[in-house]
């Protein structure tokens, strides 16, 4: 039997995304709504309440809006905003984040989608902070680019009209209060605020989030093996199909640390260098910002929650 799929915000970049990567599913009924009644109140409803799924890819209060207006029990949620990232009551999607993730996302009525910034971070330090190899009460700072598609429609829309004369690189968030920040803090398990510096690339997809580790002032600092090794470890246990450590040591390949070399993929690429002489370390993460990061991400928690084999590539 079908299971009935609506798409609240299927106009938008996330929502075209989600809707191209399951438009050919046997298994799928897409339900949509008239252009002309996506205002409509009354009308969302009705869909929000006939899906088995709704997946929302709305502004936050939009999506607050559309979770209020559902009366059974038995829709249940992906939200791909903010508004439930760290809201009691929502599993978190983001099944490699610990063991066990992927299972309370089977189960769950209401999954709150991951932000495309955080997963790297998250994937990379939680397991480092659980085995005790950096401190919650360490000070982070997560530096990251991605293309302009992650900034919505009226990025998209700015940065095409500029072509070559768009800034290659430019950094935003400069008030360091970017809406990120809660889920980063919450899901790595850190006791203290990050410093997050992101940046918009002139390019449209793709990201990398790049987290520096001074080790110097950790007592029997780590060496890069055991930061490799503890995210190795914590990939062995919850068995992913789509994140992916790289061997560990020596210079990276003109290639290997493009941000877009994972476009229209769910995959996750991770990396760890090191100087140990110098006790410093980077972290790397590699994934698509409408992929990994958004849409795919998305399909990935549907089809958990339908208790689909693996569909999202």
């Amino acid at each position: 039997m079908s299971a009935k799929i609506f798409i609240d915000g299927e106009a938008g970049t996330t929502g075209l995304q989600i809707r191209d990567r399951l438009a050919t599913r046997s298994d799928l009924e897409l339900l949509s709504i008239p252009e002309n009644l996506r205002k409509d109140l009354g009308a969302r409803a009705a869909l929000l309440n006939e899906a088995d799924v709704a997946i929302l890819c709305l502004p936050d209060e939009a999506a607050r809006q559309s979770v209020a207006l559902i009366e059974n029990d038995t829709t249940r949620v992906i939200d791909a905003s903010t508004a439930f990232r760290t809201a009691p009551g929502w599993v978190y999607g983001f099944p490699e984040m610990d063991k066990g993730q992927g299972q309370k996302i089977a189960e769950a009525k209401r999954v709150a989608n991951p932000g495309c910034y955080p997963q790297g971070p998250i994937i990379m330090l939680a397991p480092l902070i659980r085995a005790g190899l950096i401190g919650a009460d360490m000070a982070i700072s997560v530096n990251a680019i991605s293309g302009y598609s992650g900034g919505g429609r009226q990025m998209i829309e700015a940065y095409e009209a500029q072509g070559r004369d768009a800034s290659v690189f430019l950094p935003y968030g400069l008030e360091f209060n970017h809406k990120h920040l809660p889920e980063m803090k919450l899901h790595t398990g850190l006791k203290r605020d990050l410093l997050f510096q992101p940046m918009v690339g002139n390019y449209a997809q793709g990201m990398m989030t790049m987290v520096p580790l001074n080790l110097a002032g950790i007592k029997g600092a780590p060496k890069g093996a055991d930061l490799h090794g503890a995210i190795g470890a914590h990939l062995g246990e919850i068995e992913s199909d789509f994140v992916e450590l790289m061997a560990f040591g020596g210079e990276p390949g003109p290639k290997d640390l493009d941000p877009q070399s994972l476009n229209n993929t769910n995959q996750m690429r991770l990396f760890v260098f090191a100087n140990d002489q110098r006790q410093q370390a980077l972290l790397v993460a590699l994934y698509d910002n409408l992929g990994k990061g958004a849409s795919g991400a998305a399909v990935q928690n549907l089809d958990l929650m339908l208790g689909r084999q693996r569909q999202s590539a």
